[in-house]
């Protein structure tokens, strides 16, 4: 390779394990992912500073190399794409192998939810190809994940955040990115989760957030969506550290608080106006002409 290729990008990466790709096999997971077009996915450990091998998917034997994982599983020739000149397994299979091996129940839904962000699988897509993985290793955590992912997350920390509303919380499942609207149609806020039924806003609030103006943003839309009759709740990246003991309490006494507000009190609602165009699903954002899904989703560009 030339001096000057930065070897530590992931599209570098995965181009030079697809160079030594045997005549049956592909790159998979992370990898195939992020070159189907899922940004999130970056080929990082969780640490942000380690990388993740390359993994490719082969029924043949390759010559083990620094960065690369080969993984010997079944693969069908239907399993297998070229995308831009690389030979990938299918999405719905990429996105199932990233659940499957996943640490933990929460890093299989960061995987369904980031690849339905960038529209390159649905729910429906990945939970069919998963309905024909019985008996493979990890397949229930893969299926868990399924029952609990949603295609309107708009970062991993939000996802974080509903894992601990749903599971440790017990909480009913609440809406992802739900827009807010007052009672003459206007667009007041999104918050990252929305419990209707209790009415109860949550905002996860990282460091891009504690900027002056950031902050000042958050403290006017914590205060409109008050005014409208919610109960709100902000989590921030420490609270994270014990989950349990810190941001599990604080949900449980708004819910509370949410289910005792009389009904008269809430002036706001989830109906939108006849306007509002609706992108909270794979298939509504991948039916978008370009020029509107580069105008409505430009908040989702990495």
């Amino acid at each position: 390779m030339p001096a000057d290729v930065d070897a530590s990008r992931p599209e570098q990466r995965i181009v030079e394990a697809a160079a030594v790709l045997p005549a049956y096999g592909a790159i998979t997971g992370w990898a195939a992912l992020r070159w189907c077009g899922a940004q999130y996915f970056s080929g990082l450990q969780k640490d942000g500073l380690s990388e993740r091998p390359v993994e490719i998917a082969t029924l043949d034997w390759i010559r083990s190399q620094a960065g690369i994982r080969t993984v010997e599983e079944r693969l069908a020739p239907d399993e297998m794409v070229v995308v831009d000149g690389l030979r990938v397994t299918t999405v719905p299979r990429s996105v199932c192998f990233e659940m499957r091996y996943a640490p933990d129940l929460k890093g299989a839904m960061v995987a369904m939810d980031m690849a339905a962000r960038d529209d390159v699988c649905s729910v429906r897509e990945a939970a069919a190809y998963a309905a024909t993985l019985n008996g493979w290793t990890g397949i229930p955590q893969c299926r868990a994940g399924l029952a609990l992912a949603d295609e309107n997350a708009w970062s991993p920390l939000e996802v974080s955040t509903r894992k601990v509303w749903m599971i440790d919380a017990g909480l009913p499942r609440p809406l992802c990115n739900q827009p807010v609207f007052d009672r003459s149609g206007r667009h007041v806020a999104t918050p990252d989760l929305l419990d209707v039924e209790a009415g109860v806003a949550v905002e996860y609030n990282g460091s891009v957030h504690l900027t002056t103006a950031g902050r000042a943003r958050d403290l006017a839309r914590e205060e409109e969506l008050r005014a409208l009759g919610l109960e709100y709740v902000e989590v921030l990246a420490p609270h994270m550290k014990d989950p349990v003991g810190l941001v599990v309490p604080r949900l449980w006494a708004a819910h509370e608080r949410g289910t005792r507000r009389p009904t008269e009190d809430r002036r706001w609602t989830i109906e939108p106006p006849p306007w509002w165009r609706p992108t909270w699903s794979v298939d509504q954002r991948r039916a978008l002409p370009p020029d509107v899904r580069e105008r409505l989703l430009r908040y989702r560009v990495a």
